[in-house]
């Protein structure tokens, strides 16, 4: 029993690291807000609307609590996610992408997304490499545009 007790804790103490791995991480010269703002103006340049902003430590200061800022973009485009859909609709869960801003406890601010190879290999995606490679362009232009 007490086995299982250490297994369990390390993998519970695990999980966080290996989700931190699963994003790319880019710095911002920006606040967390224009961050946002610069990502949402690459979007519409090219057509794509976002879908929704979220603001988390708005959210916080409502219920009375404190969070430095972090917010997330969420945006997608129907030519590049449903293929991905088509091959595994367990992928919708990740659809439409999203980009999260933070500003850490040092006031560096971060931006970070889950690349598309790393869905490939979660949802098992085969056959749709073109727009995994389209999507990951896309992804990284439009995060440097942001955050440089």
């Amino acid at each position: 029993m007490r086995l299982l007790s250490v297994t369990m804790m390390a993998l519970a103490l695990s999980l966080p690291a290996m989700a931190a791995d699963e994003l790319t991480i880019k710095p911002s010269k920006y606040p967390v807000k224009e961050t946002l703002d610069r990502l949402t103006a690459a979007l519409k340049d090219k057509g794509i609307a976002p879908v929704a902003r979220v603001d988390h430590a708005a959210a916080a200061k409502a219920a009375g609590l404190a969070l430095k800022p972090t917010e997330v973009l969420l945006f997608g485009n129907p030519k590049l996610g449903t293929p991905l859909m088509q091959a595994n609709r367990h992928i919708a869960i990740e659809l439409p992408m999203k980009v999260l801003v933070w500003e850490d406890d040092a006031g560096k601010v971060w931006l970070g997304y889950t690349a598309p190879a790393t869905l490939k290999a979660r949802y098992t995606i085969e056959g749709r490499d073109d727009v995994l490679k389209t999507m990951a362009g896309a992804l990284a232009a439009f995060t440097s545009a942001a955050a440089n």
